[in-house]
């Protein structure tokens, strides 16, 4: 099996598709009025997908058959069905396989340890290598995020390696995601 860990925000969701939720939310209101932004569809609680984002990943998905292992932190703020339909409505064309575990699920010591010391990237290489210790049938992989997953300086224990991860694919400019020069052709390589 092929997999792209994916984050959503900074590689399919743009700086100019945020905020957008807003609207969505408001106008919602004016038919569901007092009803909480968790209580809402998905398609009300999250920002649009990039277009020419969404094309980018389509192609890479029908070329390497690949399947979606979200690990956005938009996984906290939905179940596996809502993000695939959400997927699916946004143009994407396979629903998400999977989610990756949260660190506090996988070891809440681990965790407190963690949140003083590694931020948002060491949790999330290790919620990648422990969903990828779990599913050996993986032969190909790769983590696209917006986020510097390749720099993770370890604490202890096997989940970690002092450089992170090692089939990562960094969407530098969040402006651009996906659709950066060269982005494509990383992700590929880590596929084929």
């Amino acid at each position: 099996m092929k997999v792209i860990f994916l984050d959503n925000d900074g590689v399919i969701c743009l700086p100019n598709n945020w905020g957008g939720r807003m609207k969505k939310y408001t106008n919602y209101l004016k038919n569901h009025p007092g009803t909480p932004v968790n209580k809402c569809p998905a398609n009300v609680r999250f920002d649009n997908f990039d277009t020419k984002s969404i094309k980018l990943l389509n192609k890479i998905l029908e070329e390497t058959g690949a399947e979606i292992v979200v690990s956005s932190d938009w996984r906290y703020h939905a179940t596996l069905e809502e993000l695939g339909d959400y997927y699916i409505e946004q143009g994407i064309i396979k629903k998400p396989f999977d989610i990756t575990p949260r660190v506090i699920a996988v070891d809440p010591k681990l965790w407190s340890e963690l949140s003083y010391t590694t931020g948002l990237e060491g949790e999330r290489v290790i919620e990648i290598k422990h969903w990828l210790q779990h599913h050996p049938e993986v032969t190909h992989w790769v983590a696209v995020d917006d986020l510097n997953l390749g720099i993770y300086e370890p604490i202890s224990g096997d989940l970690f390696n002092p450089y992170g991860l090692t089939n990562f694919v960094h969407t530098r400019l969040r402006n651009e995601g996906i659709k950066q020069s060269g982005i494509k052709e990383k992700i590929l390589k880590h596929l084929l």
